[in-house]
């Protein structure tokens, strides 16, 4: 069993975060010693990392709900399972497009300033104050 600030340590999750994912349902709740402090076990070390995983790929919060519930339900098709990552590749896909173009404007606007003293010629400043200098959507 494991304290609160022990299941911190081992998965780097910190103890506000682990309350919310408890208070939220994402995580099951702890068990109480006498004193009401919490002990998890190690199925809630394992749902933890699972969560702290999902979250590093970006997963949503709703998306990890519904994961836990097909891992809950192991006659379900992993075709859902399949479904909610594959669109989260779409969504990690269309960030790395906007991305690029936001790259490629920052680039543009940085290597338009002269390096002389900041005034009203100043490019970066007129551009971030003027969208209507980019060359592109971003």
């Amino acid at each position: 069993m494991f304290s609160i600030g022990e299941l911190s340590k081992k998965t780097q999750v910190k103890v506000p975060t682990i309350r919310y994912y408890e208070e939220i349902g994402i995580l099951p709740p702890a068990e109480r010693t006498e004193g009401n402090q919490r002990r998890y076990n190690a199925v809630g070390l394992e749902r933890l990392s699972f969560i702290k995983h999902a979250r590093e790929l970006g997963f949503s919060i709703d998306a990890i709900t519904s994961l836990i519930e097909l891992q809950e339900h192991p006659d379900r098709s992993c075709c859902e399972a399949t479904d909610i990552a594959t669109a989260q590749l779409s969504d990690v896909r269309i960030k790395i497009k906007k991305l690029k173009l936001l790259e490629k404007e920052l680039a543009r606007i940085s290597t338009g300033c002269d390096g002389k003293n900041i005034s009203a010629d100043c490019y970066v400043l007129k551009s971030l104050a003027d969208h209507k200098l980019c060359k592109q959507e971003h």
